[in-house]
């Protein structure tokens, strides 16, 4: 039997994808009556398997502007190329007047990031990583920056290694 009567027993099933909300603010638009305030989220969503979003919206209300960012995420989701749980190269990546450094790091060093750039990176699956964030501060620029940097990867090179054993062949010759 139910313990609250009038609701039923749901089971809230797990969501597709995790997310964090990054920034959200109040704008306004000055029309002729006055003021008309919006809010805008900005939110990255991931799946802690190499998939991350970042998107952008505005809403009436807060949780009208975070469900369009999640959804504007989802659109622009990318796949990052991961080896061991980093990054398979250091890469440079500047967008705006944002600049983000991203390196590989070794394995059990954890995220050495901050801000929107560790957003990012844990919602992505990336475990090792050591990054610097120089330029603006900007939560979105920064954030943007990270997943330029990410899609622009290479995939991690595959060392083509054959286990060929070589055997000589020793010809034993009997002294008499």
């Amino acid at each position: 039997m139910n313990k609250r009567p009038g609701k039923k027993n749901t089971r809230r099933e797990k969501p597709e994808f995790e997310q964090k909300l990054l920034d959200l603010a109040r704008v306004t638009r000055v029309v002729k009556g006055g003021r008309r305030f919006r809010f805008r989220a900005t939110l990255v969503i991931g799946d802690r398997k190499g998939r991350v979003g970042v998107g952008v919206s505005k809403g009436s209300d807060v949780s009208d502007a975070i469900t369009k960012a999640y959804n504007d995420a989802k659109k622009c989701m990318i796949t990052v190329n991961l080896s061991d749980n980093t990054i398979p190269h250091d890469i440079r990546m500047k967008l705006g007047s944002a600049k983000v450094l991203l390196k590989p790091a070794s394995e059990g060093r954890g995220v050495i990031a901050g801000g929107a750039v560790r957003a990012v990176v844990d919602l992505a699956g990336i475990r090792d990583i050591v990054s610097k964030s120089l330029g603006t501060a900007n939560k979105l620029n920064v954030a943007r920056a990270t997943i330029e940097a990410l899609k622009a990867l290479k995939a991690p090179r595959i060392k083509m290694t054959k286990d060929v054993e070589v055997k000589e062949a020793k010809e034993i010759k009997a002294v008499k």
